[in-house]
Formats: C-alpha cells, sequence, structure tokens
C-alpha cells in the first residue's frame, strides 16, 4: 500500500462509530455505478465488527479509508468477502488491494475448510482475487443458499439474473476452493521430487523425465493471470450479448452480423 499513515486491521467493536459513515458510502457509491447491492444497515456492519467479521482501514488520525466484511452461507460451506468499499478521498493508493487481501486471510482463518467466492463486474477485483487464489467458475458451483441470491434484488441486473434462471449475469463468478489448492500443491509437490525439467527450444513444449524414464510432453495451459486482457475482452463480449439480446431479436438479421464483428473484435 502507498501510503503509510493507513491502517489495515480486524475491526473492533471500538470502529462501530464509523457504520453509517460506511453504509452511506456504499449506497452512494452504488448509485454512482448505476448498480445495486444488497443494503446492509450500520447496525449490521456493526454487528460483523462485534463479530471479529470484518476488517477496516484508517488513517494514523482516525479517518475512516475503507472496509470489508464476512459473510458465512450454506452451514459455513461458503464465505464470502462482501462490501468492500473505499473512502473516496483515498481511492487509487492501494488500499482496496490491501483490505481484500486481509479479509481474505481473515476467512481463511475463520473458516478454514469453506469456499470463499465472490461476484463483481469490475476488473479490479477480478485481479486482485486472482492473485488470491480465485478462478473464475459458473454460477452453479456458488452456493444454493437463498438468502445470498436474495442480495440481488436490489441490483439493477436482476431482472437479467432471472431470465438467464440464476445460471448467468453481468457479474463474473469467481472461486477460491481451499481442497482444490491443497491438491494442486500437493501435486506441484510430487512433480517437483519425482520429474526432472528439461527446457528445451523455447518454440518447443516442454519435456518432462520421469524418474522411471518416461518422457512426457507438458501442455502449456492457459491461465487467468496471465490472459487477463483477453478475459477482459470476453466480459465486454459478455456485456453485450446479455443486455443488447433484446434488441438484437427485434432487429433479425442485423443480430448475427454484429455479434460476428464483436467475436472478430474479441480475438
Amino acid at each position: 500500500m502507498e501510503n503509510p499513515n493507513i491502517i489495515v486491521r480486524v475491526a473492533t467493536t471500538d470502529d462501530q462509530h464509523y457504520g453509517k459513515t460506511i453504509t452511506d458510502e456504499m449506497e452512494s457509491s452504488a448509485k454512482a455505478r448505476g448498480t445495486g447491492i444488497a443494503k446492509r444497515s450500520p447496525e449490521y456492519v456493526q454487528h460483523k465488527m462485534e463479530e471479529g467479521k470484518a476488517v477496516i482501514a484508517v488513517t494514523d488520525k482516525g479517518e475512516w479509508v475503507g472496509f470489508c466484511y464476512i459473510e458465512a452461507w450454506g452451514h459455513e460451506k461458503f464465505v464470502a468477502n462482501s462490501g468492500l468499499i473505499v473512502n473516496p478521498a483515498f481511492r487509487g493508493h492501494g488500499v482496496a488491494k490491501a483490505i481484500k487481501h486481509r479479509v481474505f486471510e481473515l476467512s481463511r482463518e475463520k473458516y478454514p475448510d469453506a469456499k470463499i467466492f465472490g461476484l463483481t463486474t469490475g476488473l479490479a477485483v477480478m485481479k486482485i482475487n486472482s492473485e488470491l487464489g480465485y478462478e473464475p467458475v459458473t454460477y452453479s458451483e456458488l452456493t444454493d443458499d437463498e438468502e445470498f441470491w436474495k442480495g440481488c434484488r436490489s441490483c439493477v441486473n436482476f431482472d437479467v439474473l432471472t431470465s438467464k434462471n440464476r445460471k448467468n449475469c453481468l457479474c463474473t463468478a469467481m472461486l477460491y476452493d481451499p481442497v482444490e489448492k491443497a491438491k494442486e500443491a500437493a501435486e506441484r509437490e510430487a512433480a517437483q521430487k519425482a520429474t526432472l525439467s528439461i527446457q528445451t527450444e523455447p518454440a518447443q513444449p516442454q519435456i518432462l523425465v520421469a524418474a522411471n524414464g518416461t518422457i512426457e510432453h507438458k501442455k502449456k495451459q492457459r491461465k487467468f493471470k496471465e490472459n487477463f486482457k483477453l478475459f477482459e475482452r470476453w466480459l465486454r463480449y459478455k456485456r453485450f450479448v446479455l443486455l443488447k439480446g433484446n434488441k438484437d431479436q427485434q432487429s433479425g438479421g442485423a443480430s448475427s452480423s454484429r455479434k460476428k464483428f464483436f467475436l472478430f473484435n474479441l480475438f
């Protein structure tokens, strides 16, 4: 974080007086973005502070800077880091990233076996999530807890979500699965012990020589972090399809040609 005078920490009952300031900024920010969020009362965020399930950022002089809290769903099998908000006066200084990292750590401490997920349209948040190990997933891999999905009702795109039978919307779903991450780590460790990696010419695929002498060709997988520009274009196309779909149907043949043009520019 760029500003050394900003402290990011777990919120306590001593921070409850920031409650209304936080919820007011949440509402104001949502209106400015043209989106809706599950509205929270000052009492709700104050309760999260009391439970030790929130992260707050403040200056060394006590000025409120940012906030985020934890919500558990589906009998604590799923956890969401919700309500991320930064004081407009402190945006652009890495505060959101610092808060996201701390609330992620707090989620892992309190719910070590839970899957951590999020829904967002913000590319900046997606980048931070990716750094933490989240992967883009389908909506079917998220919690089926109805209480969570009720929170989408205040969003301006709720009609899109319901028209797609809750299988798709403008938000991108991202998930951190601790079981999968542990499995990946174990596989990497086993591979390091059992294979000798030989780097060939740059244009050639990597060759792995196993301990028993077997030669395997390792395929290069497309990484989410390494292809973020392509993913950004995909999000533009997704928005184009979901929001313009009805207009395209009314225009008949123009729909197909416009989509083909968009797909051409996508790649």
